[in-house]
């Protein structure tokens, strides 16, 4: 169709050749296959002129029309991956979406008016496609990340931590094994209980597993209840930076490296990645680390 509304434009089948940077007999096989399925005469052609027939006359009024939409249709696309527009669906875990995720994000929606966001902050590891989001932020291991790319975010370090009344009454663990000592508050998701982890040099992490009277699938809840005396916690230094300050807690072993958890970003596979995506893994990518500091 293209071809044969260029010869119609421009009056010839060697113009039109030119101008699309192809052979002459090439436009000719080209309209002679759409006279040949349309089975009619487009256009009249002798060695001096060309005309339209009565029906390649219309037939050009509407493959104009045709090929205009279809411009449209590329137009539109085009600007759909050049400005971020659109829904961008995206789950994190509770704590560290509220405080690290959120904020980034609302900061590039505020530099795009045309991006809305749909944020949902939960500890449950989603499935993406199944469950419809873009971006998955997550932290920690990744057990299972089949058929999803993954990009490293950031890192936050891991602290031990309790309440000055605590270590009134306990004492202050000096070493890694003095945490057996201690009652501790640990996270327990999907009903399992991780271990803490030490970082040493040159070998596999130290891994503890402290006495605990108390479990907990909220970090909030167990920063709250060390804060209240309750025992000794592992967490993460950006979620308990704010009451380290206050002294409402104090950070143990602060000689021993903190063991460092990923951030990831993850999304399913697409041949090209939309600007919505790519500037929010791009902008989470530069705000997280300053988080974790």
């Amino acid at each position: 169709m293209a071809v044969f509304v260029k010869a119609v434009d421009l009056g010839s089948f060697a113009a039109a050749a030119d101008a699309l940077d192809i052979s002459g007999p090439m436009v000719g096989k080209h309209v002679r296959f759409l006279e040949e399925r349309l089975g009619v005469r487009l256009i009249n052609r002798t060695t001096r002129r060309q005309s339209l027939t009565d029906i390649g006359r219309d037939y050009y009024e509407r493959c104009r029309a045709v090929l205009a939409e279809a411009e449209a249709a590329d137009a539109l696309a085009a600007d759909e991956l050049s400005q971020p527009r659109g829904r961008l669906r995206v789950t994190a875990p509770i704590h560290f979406g509220r405080r690290c995720v959120a904020p980034v994000l609302l900061e590039l929606a505020g530099r795009y008016p045309a991006l809305e966001l749909d944020l949902s902050l939960t500890d449950r590891l989603v499935d993406l496609a199944e469950d419809g989001f873009d971006l998955a932020v997550r932290t920690g291991e990744l057990d299972s990340r089949s058929g999803l790319i993954a990009r490293r975010l950031a890192r936050q370090r891991m602290i031990v931590c309790a309440a000055p009344a605590h270590l009134d009454r306990h004492g202050r663990p000096r070493k890694i094994d003095d945490l057996t000592g201690h009652q501790a508050i640990v996270y327990r998701r999907s009903g399992r209980v991780r271990p803490w982890l030490f970082p040493l040099e040159g070998q596999s992490p130290a891994e503890v597993a402290p006495a605990h009277r108390f479990r907990f699938d909220d970090l909030e809840a167990i920063a709250d209840a060390a804060s209240g005396g309750a025992g000794v916690a592992w967490l993460p230094n950006w979620l308990v930076r704010d009451r380290l300050e206050a002294g409402a807690l104090v950070e143990l072993l602060p000689d021993q490296p903190g063991y460092l958890y990923d951030c990831y970003a993850l999304w399913l596979p697409t041949p090209k990645l939309p600007p919505k995506l790519r500037l929010a893994v791009d902008a989470l990518a530069a705000a997280l680390p300053k988080f974790m500091d």
